[in-house]
């Protein structure tokens, strides 16, 4: 089955700017020691709607007139679908015989996380719940690689798959959206703010113990924005780097401070996997991986697996590179009513044996301070 974006050109433009025009661009500088781009935006109290349907995709299908040289497995929604077109498109431009019409095919699959939509994700459990199918289609050779979200990949990998790819980070910061305020502090008390995320339920809390928070606020982000357009909740917490791949960033209301809100282990960031005995999809993937940002997930990443944290732990960990070249870690374990957070950080060389190192530590020090149960379901 071949999925073809009708609207991917209009969609996903070559010359697309990183930010919408309603943005200025400045800088600001965390307490972490490193400076990011940060965005600014009035919010417009009279715009009473957001725009959901920009990022559409359509998606038909259509017959193979030959044999694809890749096929690339991937979900079905509009950002799940551009990150698997990004992925194509950097394929094409680095290899000209994959710049033939039907080289690559694209192939959409249904995960377990796709399919359950009316339970909180920490209820359903298990982990890989938008990973496991795509990966088994790998292994069965259905698909040649596999394009997923790195925060939703487990700290292990199936048996006869390797992920030796990370295409270049987007802005790892969290997103407010609202039509009546400014920021999560000019929400009245009382005010449901829509997640399904533990991690930012909890940080949330933390910070406005007066908000509520609404668990089980799933869907793609254009049925999230919908849902608060329908006015289910006063405000919701999106990816920016989900935003800026589908070119929906004039949604934003402003952005959350890595201070105030510390994102997932790997968020912003695209793997790519592929079987561990298929060597040409290994050099092809070779071509497009961006070590900077494969060594941040791979440090973020230890200090999960250290952790082990169960369904119902909210984690966060966030690495990155800073003016001097050095690696700088953050991480936080928090309980879900956000009563409690236990945050650590570690500095070191921007080297992959070291920065798995300090995660390791980073965590295993936060497991031996919290306390017992913490980490039950």
């Amino acid at each position: 089955m071949e999925a073809v974006a009708s609207l991917n050109q209009a969609l996903f433009p070559a010359n697309v700017p990183t930010l919408s025009g309603n943005f200025s661009t400045a800088s600001s500088v965390s307490a972490l020691g490193f400076s990011l781009p940060s965005l600014r935006t009035p919010l417009n109290k009279r715009r009473s709607k957001l725009m959901v349907s920009r990022a559409s995709i359509a998606v038909e299908q259509q017959s193979q007139t030959k044999l694809a040289l890749i096929r690339i497995g991937t979900r079905g929604s509009p950002l799940a679908l551009a990150q698997a077109y990004e992925t194509r498109d950097k394929l094409m431009a680095s290899h000209s015989e994959l710049a033939e019409e039907d080289a690559i095919q694209i192939v959409i699959i249904k995960t377990t996380g796709d399919k359950i939509l009316s339970q909180p994700l920490a209820d359903i459990g298990g982990k890989g719940l938008f990973t496991k199918e795509i990966d088994e289609a790998l292994i069965d050779g259905e698909i040649d690689i596999a394009v997923h979200s790195m925060k939703d990949v487990p700290t292990y990998l199936p048996d006869k798959t390797i992920l030796p790819c990370n295409l270049p980070r987007e802005d790892v910061r969290d997103a407010f959206i609202s039509l009546s305020a400014d920021s999560l502090a000019e929400l009245p008390a009382g005010s449901t703010v829509g997640t399904a995320s533990l991690r930012r339920k909890s940080q949330i809390l933390h910070r406005y113990p007066s908000l509520n928070v609404l668990e089980n606020f799933r869907g793609n982000v254009q049925t999230r924005l919908r849902k608060l357009n329908e006015g289910v909740v006063q405000a919701t917490l999106l990816a920016l780097a989900g935003l800026k791949r589908l070119n929906m960033t004039e949604n934003v209301t402003s952005i959350l401070s890595l201070d105030d809100m510390l994102p997932a282990v790997a968020q912003g960031a695209i793997g790519i996997a592929c079987r561990s005995d298929d060597d040409k999809m290994a050099n092809y993937l070779a071509s497009l991986n961006h070590e900077e940002t494969r060594l941040a997930v791979a440090c973020e990443r230890a200090f999960l697996e250290a952790l082990d944290g169960s369904c119902r732990t909210p984690i966060a960990g966030y690495a990155c590179r800073d003016e001097d070249e050095n690696c700088i870690f953050k991480g936080l374990v928090a309980s879900p009513d956000g009563t409690q957070i236990l945050e650590t950080s570690r500095q070191g060389p921007y080297a992959f044996e070291d920065m798995v190192l300090m995660g390791k530590d980073a965590g295993k020090e936060l497991l031996s301070r919290v306390g017992p149960g913490f980490f039950d379901c």
